[in-house]
Parts: C-alpha cells; sequence; structure tokens
C-alpha cells in the first residue's frame, strides 16, 4: 500500500517533466531555428553570467558574515546574527521593484546627487542604472546571500574551536587561519548554498523581467505568452532542465560531503571562543554585517511600506480582497496536499527498507529544483489534454460541454506549487520522524496496536509540531510564487503576487506596495522561527 502510494507520488511529480520533453520532442521544429539564432545563445549567456555573477556576491557577503558572527565578538552581534536570515522574506521581484523606485531619476539618490552638486538634469552626471545586469546581480544577490550564509554559519560553529587553535599555535594569523583552514572546511556548505542560489537566480522571472536581462526563465514567458508558442517554450525548458539536473547532482554531492565533514568536526561545537574584535576592527564588522541586512531586507520594507502607509485605504479594496483570498485558498490548498504527499514519503522510508521506496524519494525531490515556468508548461499540457478528453466525451454521451475543469482554474497554480515545493515539506517531516525513535512503533505493536492505531494514536500526535511547519512554510512559499503563478493563472484570478506584477509593470509600483507588504509580513513569519533557533543556547 505504501509503495503503491510512493510510487503514484513520484508519478505525479514526474508528469509535468515527461510532459516538457514530449511536448519539445512532438511540437515540431518551425520555431527552432528562430530560437536558436536569435534566443537561446543571447538567453543562456545572460542566464550563465548572472548565475555566476551571483554565485561570487553572495558567496562573499555570506561566507564573510557567517564567518564574523561565528567566530568573532563585536557590538550587536548577536542581534545582525538573526538580522542577516531577514532578507528572505523579501521576494526577489519586490526587491527589485523597490530598487527601481530607489534609483529611478524622480527617486531619493538621484534627487539628493542632485540638490548636493546643483545639477539641473540627468545629462549633467553619471548615475548607475539599475535596470541592467548590475541591477540583477544587486538585486538577486541582497536577497539571496542567506542560503550561503545559514549553511557557512552552521559549519564554522560546528568546526569549533580544536582546528583554530593548532593552526594559532602554528603561527598563523586569524585572517590565515580563516583562509586556509576554515574556507576549506567550510567548502561543502558553500557549494550546497551556492547551487540553491543558482536554482533561486534560474527560477526568477520578475526581477529579471523587470530589470530588463534576458535569461532563459524570461524567454520561456516571452515565446510563450507573447510569442504564441507553447512548443518553443518547451524547447527552451528542456535547455533549462539540463541546467536543473547539473545544479541538483552537484547540491546532492555537496550534501554527502557536508553530512561527511559535520561528523569529523562535530567534538567542538560547544567550546567555541570568538575571537573578540577592538578599536576600529569591531566597528568594521558591526558595519559588514549591516549593510546587507539593510539592502536585502530595510531598503525594500522602507521603500514598499512608506508607499503603503499612504494608502492605507487599499487594504479594505475588493480588488486586493480578493486577490487575497485566492492567495489564501492556493497557498493552503498547495499546503494540504504537499504534507500529505510529503508524510506518505516520508512515513513510507520509516516503516520499509525498500530501494524502490527511496528511489521513488529521491525522485519526488525532484520538482524543487525546476523553475516554476518550467513546471507550468508540463503542467498545462497534461491538463488540458485531460479537460479536452472529457469535454469531448460529454459532449458525444450527454451533449454538454465542461470546459477548462482543471487548466482553466487555479488548481493548475496548486498542482505546481504542490509539485515545486514538495521537498520543503518533505524534509521537514522526515526531520521530525528522525526525532521519534523506532522503539516506539515495536512497543505500540507489543501492546496490540495495528500499524494503522499506531500511526494515528502514536506517530501523528507527536509530529503534529513538523506538520504544522511544513504546512506553514509551503503556505508562505506558496503565497510567494510568482514564476508559475502569472503564467497559469486563468483570466480575472489574481493572487497577491500576480496583483504587484501587474501594477508593477504598468509603472505603478505606489499601487502595489500594498500588496507587497502582505507578502512581506507573512515570509516574516517562517524568517524569524529560523532566526530564534540560530540564537537558542549551544
Amino acid at each position: 500500500m505504501l509503495a503503491a502510494a510512493a510510487a503514484l507520488t513520484c508519478i505525479v511529480v514526474l508528469l509535468p517533466v515527461l510532459a516538457i520533453a514530449w511536448l519539445a520532442i512532438t511540437g515540431g521544429d518551425s520555431d527552432w531555428p528562430h530560437l536558436m539564432a536569435n534566443v537561446i545563445p543571447r538567453a543562456t549567456g545572460r542566464t550563465l553570467l548572472l548565475i555566476a555573477l551571483t554565485g561570487i556576491v553572495t558567496s562573499i557577503t555570506g561566507i564573510v558574515t557567517a564567518w564574523l558572527v561565528a567566530s568573532c565578538d563585536f557590538p550587536f552581534r548577536r542581534f545582525l546574527a538573526a538580522a542577516l536570515v531577514l532578507p528572505l522574506a523579501i521576494p526577489a521581484y519586490l526587491s527589485a521593484y523597490a530598487f527601481g523606485e530607489l534609483f529611478t531619476y524622480t527617486g531619493p539618490l538621484q534627487s539628493a546627487v542632485r540638490a548636493v552638486f546643483s545639477f539641473q538634469s540627468s545629462r549633467d552626471y553619471w548615475f548607475p542604472d539599475v535596470r541592467s545586469l548590475g541591477g540583477a546581480v544587486l538585486v538577486l544577490g541582497s536577497v539571496l546571500y542567506p542560503y550561503i550564509y545559514l549553511a557557512c554559519r552552521a559549519m564554522f560553529l560546528m568546526q569549533g574551536r580544536a582546528a583554530a587553535d593548532v593552526a594559532r599555535t602554528l603561527g598563523a594569523g586569524p585572517l590565515k587561519v580563516f583562509l586556509k583552514v576554515q574556507i576549506p572546511m567550510a567548502r561543502p556548505a558553500i557549494m550546497v548554498g551556492i547551487t540553491l542560489v543558482a536554482m533561486e537566480t534560474l527560477n526568477d522571472i520578475g526581477a529579471v523581467e523587470f530589470l530588463g536581462v534576458q535569461t532563459l526563465t524570461f524567454s520561456i514567458f516571452d515565446t510563450w505568452l507573447n510569442r504564441g508558442s507553447l512548443a518553443g517554450a518547451a524547447q527552451i525548458a528542456c535547455i533549462m532542465l539540463v541546467f536543473v539536473v547539473i545544479l541538483m547532482m552537484i547540491e546532492r554531492a555537496a550534501r554527502r560531503r557536508q553530512r561527511f565533514a559535520s561528523q569529523k568536526t562535530t567534538a567542538g561545537v560547544h567550546d567555541v571562543v570568538r575571537l573578540r574584535l577592538a578599536g576600529w576592527k569591531k566597528w568594521a564588522a558591526t558595519l559588514i554585517c549591516l549593510l546587507p541586512v539593510l539592502l536585502g531586507f530595510a531598503v525594500p520594507l522602507i521603500v514598499l511600506g512608506g508607499y503603503a502607509l499612504r494608502r492605507l485605504d487599499q487594504f479594505l479594496e475588493p480588488r486586493l480582497l480578493k486577490a487575497l483570498m485566492h492567495s489564501i485558498f492556493v497557498s493552503g490548498s498547495a499546503a494540504v496536499i504537499t504534507v500529505i504527499l510529503a508524510f506518505i514519503l516520508a512515513y513510507a522510508a520509516r516503516t520499509s527498507r525498500s530501494r524502490f521506496i527511496s528511489l521513488a524519494g529521491r525522485l519526488s525531490a525532484f520538482g524543487y529544483g525546476v523553475p516554476g515556468t518550467v513546471l507550468a508548461i508540463g503542467v498545462l499540457f497534461p491538463l488540458a489534454g485531460i479537460d479536452n478528453g472529457i469535454d469531448a466525451f460529454l459532449r458525444t454521451h450527454i451533449g454538454i460541454s465542461t470546459g477548462l475543469l482543471l487548466s482553466g482554474t487555479g488548481f493548475a497554480i496548486i498542482y505546481t506549487c504542490s509539485v515545486r515545493f514538495l521537498t520543503m515539506a518533505e524534509g521537514s517531516i522526515e526531520a521530525g520522524f528522525q526525532k521519534l525513535s523506532p522503539h516506539l512503533d515495536m512497543a505500540a505493536r507489543t501492546l496490540g496496536r495495528t500499524s494503522g492505531q499506531t500511526l494515528k494514536s502514536v506517530l501523528l500526535p507527536m509530529m503534529r509540531p513538523a506538520v504544522l511547519s511544513a504546512a506553514l512554510m509551503v503556505f508562505i512559499e506558496t503565497m510567494k510564487e510568482l514564476s508559475a503563478t502569472i503564467m497559469l493563472r486563468p483570466f480575472n484570478f489574481n493572487t497577491l503576487a500576480t496583483l504587484v506584477y501587474e501594477d508593477a509593470s504598468r509603472a505603478k509600483v505606489e499601487d502595489a506596495s500594498v500588496a507587497a507588504i502582505i507578502i512581506i509580513v507573512a515570509g516574516m513569519i517562517p524568517v524569524i522561527l529560523v532566526s530564534r533557533s540560530l540564537e537558542r543556547p549551544r
């Protein structure tokens, strides 16, 4: 029974990917010459360059800040250690809109430059253009560095003081210890963080479109919706899947090395002695850790929050309330579905050592790495086929038309988000199961309970925190999701994310601010929980 359920879950996840491959192969090659000549080379080059530059920026920011808060003592260290996670609450597209407002000609920065130097127009001075590749790197780097910060901070803390003390007794200074000892030991964690950053960069569509950077993700969106070529979009999506597979292979290999490194270095977790900085160095450390928080969290919050405070009446507008209800419905449904599927996979893995179930679990994790635009194409194709089949059958036998039951409703969005965030829910539930001794199951069985009774009366009550945590994470991530939602939403169906996107695309960022603040506040809930867990006594 569990094996069949795990297999069905695996099919549900892999169906969109298989549909993309089938559509790319059978959709014809009429668009392929144009795509190869004018779209794919440029988009691929831009995508690779954006991933590389964002990876460099996030690596420097994440590694340096993680080392400072884990290994040094300076003013406001505890506060900054938690605050450095806050940019995770800001979706990249909201950060792009905020930076666009900040850097615009009428924005506060250029206005201050003109006032200070008495310039009369933009021709009198040079100012960086945020709507560029550099602007995209700034925006994505400011909100994605916490992936590397979290991984590296945990690794630096696990290293303890033993390795550093040995290096110092051999005459190495703090900087040399950092570069020659701690960085190499943290390399697996760094690679995990970089691959996650690359996946999120590959998935983004709102920020790159707003900033005018033609990536593969934007090319899929443009080819499908603007050029009307679903087959061409699927062909570009197949190229993106190659990137996804490579990134997931790197990430999985890095995680295996990270577990090995963790087992070798946990001896010093509880005896970390931080280097006490003095003079200008302590304030420099404070500034270095404060700057990413200002760029990644404070700027979007202040810019969008300032607009929202002047539009408090919009909180009661029917347009916003309708989008909020749609977001709650879609996010809640996706959370319930993913928790059920994740529980099935995790419980099957706990009760069975079958290689088939283990393989099903690994394949089900594939959806997380696939960008939302790619999944959107893969979901639409089979759902449209089911809709057309049902409609044709009922027309023939009953004489009624059902229309688009699945692909023309919010179900397509729910399906896509469930596939994409299943891994997130499974990780939380699997971690919850790992905290429960397997002897609990055995003890319940010896007392006469069946496996179903054991699950219902023993395991489920104890798993409630993990289940709620998984549901919350999926709920928030679905509420922020834009790339798939913007491509699959039915007519007159807006979520908070698509409402923000519509207003921003019409250069009405001020009108989008109220919905944006709701998304940010919702996103802060899991981030605050993560921040609190970082500062628990070790």
